[in-house]
Formats: structure tokens, sequence, C-alpha cells
């Protein structure tokens, strides 16, 4: 008779039975004189992004993916991604994540699409004992300690912005011919946000602007608007505001570069010069975005280390998976966070080798 203790997990219950069969059934087959090799560990792995078409997600999955095949290779294991897209909806997002939860996925990688529903999602996971990554979209901290088995990676949103207002200062002190094209001595801007509520939003757009005032520039915001990191909604924005101010936009601050590249398309759908163009900055480092730097028509983008989140959630998810304390192997802030550095990207980091791309 098979006793469960009070207070086992499901999940525990059924690695309890599948340990059992493996050990009846390696037994079994010592006893038949059997000499076929053991089967490959399997990591099986479901990643929940909030929107795959997102230039920046779609990047990240390409190189979690190019990773997990790399690691078969020299590991000798097998590791199954099985990658859903939420299409933006927290509702059809929750309803992939129950059915990854339901297959008994070993760890859930998870880029979620409404941060405040996290808890929910936790809880569940937790009743399942399956491991929650977090990704490139952070929860609260108090939803991340709602259980041990909880982590986040990705990068500090507010260092973005910091580094966009560097990239904008450089450019304001030092372009020939200048930013300040009126002459008034104010930088006059124009704010592409991410999402309404978005963490990363919110302090992207706080920390670019706080960090120009606080080098002394003067800037007045003529209009700001959400295109939910999309290039087409930017697009629409950006020409909305061209007709109503003109050439008095000197800079586009973008949360990311779709939206960027999305002003720039409204740009040269108007015909504007190179003279007449405003400086634009955006986020990610996207292949595209890259393209328009080195055409000098993005003056600038922020690198969101894709290959480095990929890297550091598979790391962790291994680490999981064999019951290894991940702290021992990785470097989490807080039993956490792993933390991965944004970078500067310009035409003089590209030219010179320093942008890590």
């Amino acid at each position: 008779m098979i006793r469960i203790i009070k207070g086992c997990s499901t999940r525990s219950f059924r690695k309890g039975l599948k340990a059992l069969s493996l050990l009846l059934a390696a037994a079994l087959l010592a006893a038949c004189g059997s000499t076929r090799a053991a089967e490959p560990r399997t990591l099986r792995v479901g990643v929940a992004v909030y929107l795959q078409s997102d230039t920046f997600i779609s990047t990240l999955v390409k190189e979690l993916e190019k990773l997990a095949q790399a690691r078969e290779s020299t590991d000798g294991m097998k590791i199954n991604l099985n990658v859903v897209d939420g299409r933006g909806s927290q509702l059809t997002q929750t309803e992939q994540i129950d059915r990854l939860i339901a297959l008994d996925y070993d760890v859930l990688c998870v880029n979620i699409v409404d941060r405040t529903s996290t808890a929910q999602l936790i809880d569940k996971a937790k009743e399942a004992d399956i491991p929650v990554i977090f990704f490139n979209r952070e929860p609260v901290a108090e939803d991340l300690h709602r259980w041990e088995k909880v982590y986040y990676v990705g990068a500090k949103a507010e260092e973005s912005g910091v580094l966009q207002g560097q990239i904008l200062l450089d450019r304001w002190l030092n372009a020939d011919p200048p930013v300040d094209k009126n002459g008034d001595g104010v930088m006059q801007y124009v704010m592409l946000e991410g999402e309404p509520g978005h963490q990363d939003a919110m302090l992207r757009t706080e920390y670019a602007v706080q960090t120009l005032t606080g080098a002394g520039v003067t800037v007045e915001k003529l209009a700001g608007d959400t295109a939910n990191w999309d290039r087409s909604q930017a697009a629409a924005r950006m020409s909305s505001w061209l007709e109503q101010f003109g050439s008095s936009i000197e800079v586009v601050i973008s949360n990311n570069d779709d939206m960027a590249l999305g002003a720039i398309d409204a740009c040269q759908d108007l015909g504007l010069t190179e003279e007449e163009m405003p400086v634009v900055v955006g986020v990610d480092a996207t292949a595209p975005a890259l393209e328009a730097v080195r055409q000098g028509t993005l003056c600038g983008t922020v690198r969101n280390d894709a290959a480095g989140i990929a890297e550091s959630m598979l790391d962790l998810a291994l680490a999981l998976e064999s019951g290894e304390d991940p702290a021992a192997s990785l470097e989490l802030t807080d039993g956490k966070y792993i933390w991965l550095p944004y970078q500067r990207v310009t035409l003089r980091e590209l030219e010179a080798g320093r942008a890590g791309v």
C-alpha cells in the first residue's frame, strides 16, 4: 500500500511515483541483463511571453532556443522548450500557463502581460511545486517573496533611462548642427511611453528626463502618450505631433526601439531632411535599431542584453530542475534577482566596437 504524506504537494507525490517506477524499471532491466544505455536527462521548460511579435521578445526567445540547442550538445541532455504567446492578453496567458502547469513542466519562464496578476500565478505554481522565473517584466517585490522558488531575470529599468539621458546630453552639448534649433536654450521634446502603468515605461520616462535636468539642461515637454511598445502606433502618435508642433520638436524620447523607429517612420513619411529630423533615442538595441544608428536616423539606443537574459534563465532553470541551490552557482541579489547591465549604443560605440552587439 502507498501512503500519501500529509502536506506533500501533488507534484512531489508524482515525482515520487516516477522515481519509484524508474527504480523498478532499472532493476528489471538489470535482472534481464540489459545493456541498453540510460535515457538522457530531460528539462521541460514552459516559456510564456506577453507578445511574441515584440521585436525584443522575439530576439530573446530565439537566443533561448539557440542556447538550449547548444546545451543539449555539450551537456548530453534534452531541453524541451514550449513557447506560448499571450498576444497581449492576460486572460489568454493565464489559460496557457494553466495548461503548462497541468502538463507538469519542470520550470516556468514567464514574461507576464499584467504584473498585477503575478500573485495568482505564483500561488498556482507553488501548489504544483513548479518553480517560476519571471523575465523582462518585473513583478512587485512582495509577489516575488510569496514563495522561495520564484525569481526574476532582467535589467534595472532606471539604468536605461539614465543612459538615454546621457546620450541626449552628449548630443545636446556637442552636436553640430545644434539640437537646439530655435536657439532658446530649452530642449523641446515629446515622449513615447510603452504602456499605461508599466514599471519599465514609468522608470525609463522618469530617469531619462531626470538625467537631463540634473545636468542643468532646461527641458520642455511638448507632448507624450503611450504607444504600447508598437512601431505603427508610435508612427501615428508622431504624425499627429508633427502636425501640431512641426519643427518645434527637437527630441523624441522613446521607451523602446520599435516606437523610436515608428517616430522616424513618421518623419520620413513627411519628407523631413536629415537636418530637419528631431534627435531620437530608444531602448533595446534590436537589429533594426542598430541599422538605424548606423544610418544616422536614430541617435542612440540602450542595449538590453537578450542573450544574457536567456543564458541566465537557462542556467537558473537547470539549477532548479536538478534541485541545486541557485545561489551556489549564480549571482543572485536578495536571493531573488539576476540583474543584467544595460549598455549605451551610439554610432561612436558601434564604430569603436564597445557596444556589446
